[in-house]
Order: structure tokens, then sequence, then C-alpha cells
């Protein structure tokens, strides 16, 4: 395969794509075929390419809704009782992609982009990065599946989804029935017990949270090898990311995106400690499943369910055999579980 131009190296430091690329996998772990596939960096910034949503999420309807601080990109599809399903990062909504179809047959499935993140707006974040709070990120799924006419529903986070999903359930207990976070504890408990063991592994928590335009400046630089890197290093199931979605994903990850997934760190650095202090005595009312990765940093690190009983009454979970992207690395299981839970 040739060496694309986007890969190319512009400050002339001699380091090409497949140079780069070889220094991920040998880093990190490859991803199986995906790792030559992401698309050009002409592709920085395009419409919505509707074919590949179409196949990757056949028969969903594309719509975008207004809350009171963003522009909330969704797409929804089946009958039954409304599920909400949260994507983390570095990706967007078609990461459901495996398993949201399956779930349409039963519930009426809601997927969205968190604000900041793929076809969603990327406000500013103000002072504090409150405008990327988790408090203003649940606040906007809730407005969200109100103007669907749905006030209370189930609702499912990976990753910041989830660390979102855990603060929503706290600011509007009345809104969910049932509950599911996949591969995370609480945001508080693991800034609390940081390792150096964790540090290492989970080094962006504390580089994207730096103060702008420090990570924005570095890994604007070549965002390509970012996004492979990091997807990478947490994926252990070789070929799991499907090229489309992966082409998604990229395309998705701008320059301004990527500023907004630092206020996303930032806040979760420092307000989002702030109201999980101000809330350390609130638990979470409905019933709690948690789901984790055996072979991922969460579930070596940490007993999940015991963090998980500290915030909630009614816990329940297991490890799934997979890295951290759990609705891609195995989506049967995850279908199974949330189907069980859900019904």
């Amino acid at each position: 395969m040739s060496e694309p131009e986007s890969f190319k190296d512009p400050s002339d430091a001699g380091l090409t794509r497949r140079r780069l690329m070889s220094l991920a996998a040998t880093a990190t772990g490859a991803i199986g075929s995906t790792v030559l596939d992401l698309p050009a960096r002409a592709e920085e910034k395009t419409t919505v390419p509707t074919d590949r949503i179409e196949k990757l999420l056949p028969g969903f309807r594309r719509s975008r809704i207004k809350t009171s601080g963003a522009e909330i990109n969704i797409v929804v599809k089946g009958e039954g009782a409304p599920l909400l399903l949260l994507h983390g990062h570095p990706q967007t909504l078609v990461c459901w992609h495996k398993v949201a179809p399956k779930l349409a047959e039963r519930f009426t499935v809601v997927l969205a982009d968190l604000r900041g993140y793929g076809d969603s707006s990327k406000p500013d974040g103000g002072r504090d990065s409150i405008a990327y709070s988790k408090r203003e990120m649940a606040r906007d799924q809730v407005e969200v599946m109100r103007a669907l006419g749905f006030s209370r529903f189930h609702a499912a986070g990976h990753d910041r989804g989830g660390r979102v999903l855990h603060r929503l359930l706290l600011d509007h207990p009345a809104a969910v029935t049932r509950a599911a976070v996949l591969d995370i504890a609480p945001t508080a408990t693991m800034y609390a017990k940081v390792t150096k063991d964790f540090a290492m592994r989970y080094m962006w928590w504390f580089f994207l949270s730096q103060p702008a335009p420090l990570p924005e400046t570095l890994i604007g630089n070549n965002l390509d090898f970012y996004l492979q890197a990091h997807i990478s290093k947490q994926n252990k199931t070789p070929g799991a990311i499907d090229p489309v979605a992966l082409a998604e994903y990229r395309r998705c990850y701008t320059a301004e995106t990527l500023h907004a997934v630092c206020e996303d760190y930032r806040a979760a650095a420092g307000i989002d400690l702030v109201h999980d202090a101000a809330d350390a005595d609130k638990r979470i009312a409905c019933p709690l499943l948690a789901l984790w990765g055996e072979k991922g940093v969460v579930g070596s690190t940490y007993d999940v369910p015991a963090t998980w009983r500290e915030k909630a009454t009614d816990v329940r979970g297991e490890s799934l055999p997979c890295g951290h992207y759990l609705p891609e690395e195995a989506p049967e299981l995850v279908i199974d579980r949330l189907s069980a839970f859900f019904t």
C-alpha cells in the first residue's frame, strides 16, 4: 500500500505513516486488519456519510435535537421500552453498531453523540470547562429523551458515556428505570486511588486534562496516529474494530472535537470532582448493571462491583472476556446481558 500524503510527517522529522503505525503496534498492540485503514486527513470535516451510517446502523432514523446547551445528533430505531445508549472516547454513537440493531428488535433504541463528540455540537467550554461537566452533558440526554416523548427510560453508557450516565442518575433519579455502565469505575474513586501502574496505562486522563493548548497542539500534530494508538492500546480483540466504524471515528475526530475532548477530561479532573464531592452521600436508586472487560485496565485495577456498591443500592455485574471496547469486542454477550437486564 502506498503512503497517503496525509500521513507524511509535516515537520520532516523522518517518521512516515508506516513507521508511526509500527511504533504504535509495537507499543500497544494492533487492532487487526484496520491498522492501515484510517481515512485520509482530507476528510477532516465532511457532511455525514449517510451510506456509511446506513451500512453500520441499517434502518435507524437520524435526527438533531436542540437542548438548552447544545445540539445533539441521534439515531433511533425500534419499538418497545426506550433505551438510551451513550458512547465513549474516542468514538461516536456508531460504536454500538454490532449491538443496537438486535436490541432494536425489543426496545426503542436511541443512540446519541455526546456533546463535543461525533456530529453533535461543540460549545465553548467556559470557565472550569463547565460546559463539559457531566452535569451539563447529562442534561443534554434527559432533554433529548423528553423531546422524543420519553420521560422515563433505560440507559447504558460505555466509557465517557458511562460517566455521563452516572451523573444523570444522580441529578435526574426519576428519569431512568434501569442503568448499565460498561468498563468504568466511578470517576472520583479512580482519581482517589491512583497508582503508578494506573497512571501509566491511563495516561490520557492526566495528559488531556492539562491546560490548553498543550494537549491540543501535540495531539493535533498527528490526529491519525493518536486515534490509532489510543484504540490499539485498549482493544484486546484483534479485528474487532470494523474499518467502516473506524473511518467514522476518524471523520469525526477533528481539531474541534479534540479540543472538546480535552475539555471533557479537564471537567472530569476538576468541576466533576467538585460535583461528586457534594453528592458523596447520594446513592443511585435504580437497579445498576456493571459490565467490564476482564483484559482491560479497569477490571484488573479495581473490584468493579464493590466500587459501584459504594454509589448504588442495587448492583449486579460481571466481567466479559475482552478488553475495553465491550460493544465491539464482545457484542453477542453485551446483547445478551443488556437484553436480560432491561427486559
